[in-house]
Parts: structure tokens; C-alpha cells; sequence
């Protein structure tokens, strides 16, 4: 049977797709041969963000005033978004909203789809546009002249997602090989915490509000703090709308882990009532990957990126935020302002980490002394060094190393016990002769 145009289309986005290489994803060109599939009036891509919330990321040239209608009013009203990450499939606006007239009746409806032409829209989940463990979704709208997005378009947008996907995570790739330091430190238990999710979001209930980020994935003593903590947020949010902190919390093992907590007394896309983030903060490395390109529809955050850059680069010696701030041309009260707000870290917490992450290395090559680490890594001395590292880390220097080899050995022991306890692979049946008669 001859292929329909539309499945030799839905073919060929998916064919160039699975032909990229290298570091960037060509988003434009994705766009354009997408369109030809299944055509829309607009396209945009959309991510959870570790500042807790969702941001507008692609593509480019998209209409400024589209990108900041969203980002200051619209993106907690952004339940599409949400339901297409809950449910791991493309839904249309309708079924986001239970029904026709409740998304007609919707605030995202009437403020930003009708004032921008939009009718209908649809969207898939992508499984992390920027960051691993951060969500997002890529959105199509149409206008009046066009007809609802069909069951065979979803599954176009559907297999567009995978596709787009793995183009994402093979880029993604090439830049950690491009990142990583010599001796494979950065593959290091210690130094990777891989969680299928990074982020986690509960209502004032407690419960998980999008089933697949559910901190039943963390260590038990960390999901019973993090419980623990949002119990006492939903009950005090004190009328404030937003509310934002960077909170460490203990594992079973005395390890800190950084969260960026985000509490909005009303978060309509998800509850009616109190919803709390918690963001796991990604590592000074994830940072130091992001481009201006990853962001091409909002020229603010791309142009903060050149001073992640920066930072990665000279926090051994502790520049001043002055100095940061000139290498993106802002006012060092702005820049901290919208630094803080759009990627939800202070850049002091941020050169802190970078430190935080060498002295780790550091100390896992066994070939500096605690002295050599701490001034190398921009500390005082030794001391301060010491005391920030266990603000940190909840561990002394000396104890988190010797933490973090025991944690190798018993990955390594894990994985001998692993390949022991498999079963062995069939043999093949070995032939016997036949038996041949002896001659009389």
C-alpha cells in the first residue's frame, strides 16, 4: 500500500531528527518540517525549570510580547503543559481542561490564546528540554480557519516527541563528553546522583500532584524531610503569593542535597490551593553546558548565560559580582535581581557550588593535600575551606571522601553480585555423531 503524504511527512521530520549530530538541536528547521505533518499557526517549546515554574525556550524569533505574557502571567495558568507531562502523551487543550467549556472559560484561554489568534492547541511531552529530570512540552496552536488537531496528528506529535527527544538527549551527550575532566571522576557515584525526576511537587495534601515526579524515587529519610518541611509550608504561606528558599536536606547517609523550594499559595494549573516545588538543584557542570542557543526565544535569560560561563571559569579566585556583572553588560543589583528570579540560583550560591564540586574532585584523586585543595579552590585556608564544605556537604572534607570511596566499592561490589546472580547463557547443543552401522 502507498504511503499517504502525511505519513511520508510525519517520516521525514522524524528521519532528519534521528540524521542530527553534534551539540545543538536545529529547532527552526524541526519546526518547519513539522509543519508540513501537522500544520499549526504556531509552535513553541516549553520546560519546567529548576527555579520552579515553567519557562518559554523555543524557538527563535518567536514574538517577544507572546514570551513575556507567558512568563509573567500565564505560565502557572499553563495547564496543557502539565497534563501532557502527567499523562506522557499528547493531549489537545480540551482534554487539559476536562471539556470545551471549561477551557474556553479558562483565564490561559481568554488572556493568552484569544489575544494571540489562537483557537485550538495541543501539545507532547518532551522528557527534558534543557536540564535531565526537568520536564517540558512542546506546543502547537491553530486559529479559526483551522480544524481541531485529530487522533492521527497526535500520534504524529506523539512519535515527533520521541524523536525530538533522543535528538535532545545525543546532543545533550556530546557536551558532557566535551565537559568531562580526565580519570572518569565525572562518572563518580559520589559525583552523580541520577534520578529518573529532579523535581517534585505536592499540594497541601502532600500528595504528589504529577504522579511520574513522585519523591517516593529518593532515599527515605530524604523524602520523609522534604514531607516534613512541606507540611509546615502549606500551613504558613502567611498571604504571601510566591514564596522561595534554597533548603538543604540529609539523606539516610548525613549527605546534603540542595533544593530550590518554591511555595505558591495558589497554583491554578495544577491546584486551586497551595502547591510546593522542590527543585533539585542541578550541578555547577549541568550549568556550565547551557548556551545562549538553548534559549533563543527569550533574550533575557540567553543573555545571563555568557556569565554561568564566566563564573565556571574564575570562581577559584572568587571574582567580585561586579566583574560578573560587566560580562553581560547589566548593573551588578540587576543582573543579581534577574539572575536569582529567571534561573532560581544567587551567583553566590552558584560559585560556592562550582568550588564545592572541584574541592569533591579533588579529594576523590587523592593527589593534594586539604591545604592545596582549599587555596586552589578560592578558600581562605583550610579552616574556612573545612567549614564551608560541611555547610555543604553535612560532612567534613576527610569524612565525605572516605564516604564517597566506601559508596564506590559498594556500587562495584553491587555490580559483581549483579553479574554473579545472572543466569548463564544457554550453550549451544553440541551434535552427536551419528552412529554409523560397521561393515560386515
Amino acid at each position: 500500500m502507498a504511503k499517504t503524504p502525511f505519513v511520508r511527512e510525519s517520516e521525514d521530520v522524524g528521519a532528519f531528527l534521528r540524521s542530527l549530530e553534534g551539540d545543538t538541536v536545529p529547532y527552526r528547521q524541526v519546526l518547519d518540517l513539522l509543519n508540513h505533518a501537522v500544520p499549526f499557526a504556531e509552535a513553541i517549546i516549553i520546560t519546567s525549570m529548576p527555579r520552579g515554574g515553567l519557562q518559554v525556550i523555543q524557538p527563535p524569533r518567536l514574538s517577544e510580547t507572546l514570551v513575556r505574557a507567558y512568563s509573567r502571567q500565564f505560565h502557572s495558568h499553563d495547564r496543557l503543559t502539565w497534563q501532557a507531562i502527567a499523562r506522557q502523551q499528547a493531549v489537545r487543550a480540551e482534554q487539559a481542561w476536562g471539556g470545551p467549556q471549561q477551557l474556553a472559560e479558562s483565564w490561559f484561554y481568554r488572556g493568552f490564546m484569544q489575544p494571540h489568534g489562537f483557537v485550538h492547541a495541543a501539545a507532547v511531552n518532551l522528557a527534558g528540554p534543557v536540564f535531565d529530570g526537568y520536564a517540558g512540552a512542546l506546543h502547537l496552536y491553530r486559529k479559526a480557519d483551522q480544524p481541531d488537531f485529530s487522533d492521527e496528528e497526535l500520534r504524529t506529535l506523539e512519535q515527533v516527541g520521541r524523536e525530538l527527544d533522543a535528538a535532545i538527549a545525543r546532543a545533550r551527550a556530546a557536551r558532557t563528553h566535551g565537559h568531562a575532566p580526565p580519570g572518569g571522576l565525572e562518572q563518580h557515584p559520589a559525583l552523580q546522583r541520577q534520578l529518573p525526576v529532579r523535581q517534585f511537587i505536592l499540594d497541601a495534601n502532600l500528595t504528589p500532584l504529577i504522579p511520574s515526579l513522585d519523591p517516593a524515587v529518593l532515599d527515605e529519610r530524604l523524602r520523609q524531610n522534604i514531607l516534613d518541611d512541606a507540611r509546615r509550608r502549606v500551613a504558613s504561606t502567611n498571604g504571601r503569593d510566591v514564596a522561595a528558599d534554597r533548603v538543604p536536606f540529609a539523606d539516610s547517609r548525613g549527605d546534603l542535597w540542595n533544593f530550590r523550594v518554591v511555595t505558591y499559595r495558589v497554583y491554578p494549573a495544577l491546584s486551586d490551593g497551595p502547591v510546593v516545588f522542590y527543585c533539585l538543584q542541578p550541578d555547577c557542570s549541568d550549568w556550565a553546558k547551557l548556551r545562549p542557543v538553548d534559549f533563543q526565544a527569550d533574550n533575557e535569560v540567553a543573555r545571563l548565560i555568557p556569565a554561568i560561563k564566566f563564573m565556571r571559569e574564575q570562581f577559584h579566585r572568587g571574582p567580585t559580582l561586579v566583574e560578573i556583572a560587566r560580562q553581560v553588560h547589566l548593573s551588578p543589583f540587576h543582573f543579581h535581581r534577574r539572575f536569582t528570579e529567571l534561573l532560581g540560583i544567587t551567583p553566590k550560591h552558584f560559585l560556592l557550588d562550582c568550588q564545592i564540586e572541584q574541592a569533591k574532585k579533588d579529594l576523590l584523586s587523592r593527589q593534594k593535600e586539604l591545604a592545596r585543595i582549599a587555596t586552589e579552590c578560592g578558600f581562605a585556608h583550610q579552616s574556612h575551606f573545612t567549614s564551608r564544605f560541611k555547610q555543604a556537604t553535612g560532612m567534613t572534607p576527610t569524612r565525605w571522601r572516605r564516604f564517597a570511596i566506601e559508596q564506590m566499592h559498594g556500587r562495584a561490589l553491587e555490580q559483581e553480585l549483579e553479574r554473579q546472580h545472572q543466569p548463564a547463557p544457554p550453550q549451544p547443543e553440541q551434535r552427536q555423531p551419528e552412529h554409523q552401522p560397521q561393515p560386515q
